[in-house]
């Protein structure tokens, strides 16, 4: 079976790597002195600092595979790839909300690195999706929970 391609910006590269760095370097010692410290109590069956320090380690592992496993099927879009005529991954959209009016930006990415609370969107989510592949000046209906969102797009950018 073969793994689902990672589309990542050159930022979005560069924020998996040092993550990967993160908890390879620091994060797994903190953890293996926990685990030392904890079995230093004693009896580690009812040792719920052991147990704790045990379940974070399992998940830095977890997480060191997820991301290496990310780094390796990753496809870097660079900045100069970035068409400023149709919306693609690594696109900043200027939208207007044509129900209430509001000017909204977002930034096309891969799901990988998708941070609603930065305006970051996955190409994969209901907006980014409907915006893909289209143009400045164009209409798009966005179908969400709530019901459909138009959206015009005012501009797009690198």
């Amino acid at each position: 079976m073969s793994e689902k391609e990672t589309i990542l910006t050159a930022e979005g590269l560069k924020k998996l790597e040092q993550e990967l760095e993160h908890l390879k370097s620091v994060k797994r010692k903190e953890v293996a002195e926990r685990i030392k410290l904890a079995i230093s109590y004693g009896d580690i069956s009812e040792n719920s600092e052991y147990d704790d320090a045990k379940n974070e380690q399992a998940f830095i592992e977890g997480r060191i595979i997820t991301l290496e496993k990310m780094l390796r099927n990753a496809r870097v879009i660079q900045n100069d790839e970035v068409d400023t005529e149709i919306v693609g991954i690594g696109s900043r959209v200027i939208l207007k909300d044509l129900e209430f009016d509001d000017v909204v930006e977002y930034t096309i990415v891969g799901s990988a690195e998708s941070n609603p609370s930065e305006n970051r969107i996955s190409n994969e989510s209901p907006v980014g999706q409907a915006l893909l592949g289209k143009r400045k000046g164009d209409v798009v209906d966005v179908n969400v929970p709530a019901g459909v969102i138009q959206y015009e797009i005012l501009d797009i950018q690198r």
